[in-house]
């Protein structure tokens, strides 16, 4: 019977581990993704914690909000997306040196950029490549096609 009882509470354990992650919302629904959709995040979630800026950077996550571009200057194509539960990104993806990037709410996006820290979760843009090489070249992967 003792035996039992240890089988059991290792049973729920291991399920009470098992347990899926919040997932972000959209208008208060939990938007639908797969597990893909928040990996390889690891370096933005300590860039926040450590709030660090101004580094080269990779993840993926889901587009939660669609911004107005902000024309102020060289345009740029502005969207938000959640890498997890706790981290919302803002992405400043500049039009003049790549096109605009057809998205919805509920896409799941890879990116490469350059993170600046803000207390929001952070800032992504050199999301595209450097005319002058000054930045690593960087883009959004979005429906299987590269925009740089």
């Amino acid at each position: 019977m003792k035996n039992l009882v240890y089988v059991l509470l290792f049973s729920l354990a291991l399920c009470a581990c098992d347990q899926p992650k919040q997932l972000p919302k959209v208008n208060g629904e939990p938007i639908a993704v797969t597990s893909a959709a928040f990996k390889n995040n690891a370096a933005l979630e300590d860039a926040y914690a450590t709030q660090k800026s101004d580094i080269q950077v990779s993840g993926s996550g889901v587009v939660t909000q669609l911004l107005p571009d902000d024309n102020n200057g060289s345009p740029h194509q502005r969207f938000l997306v959640s890498i997890n539960a706790k981290q919302t990104l803002l992405f400043a993806h500049n039009l003049d040196l790549s096109s605009h990037i057809p998205l919805q709410v509920g896409d799941e996006i890879s990116f490469s950029g350059e993170y600046v820290y803000s207390p929001k979760g952070g800032i992504v843009h050199w999301t595209h490549r450097d005319p002058k090489s000054q930045h690593m070249a960087g883009w959004v992967l979005a429906h299987g096609k590269k925009y740089q």
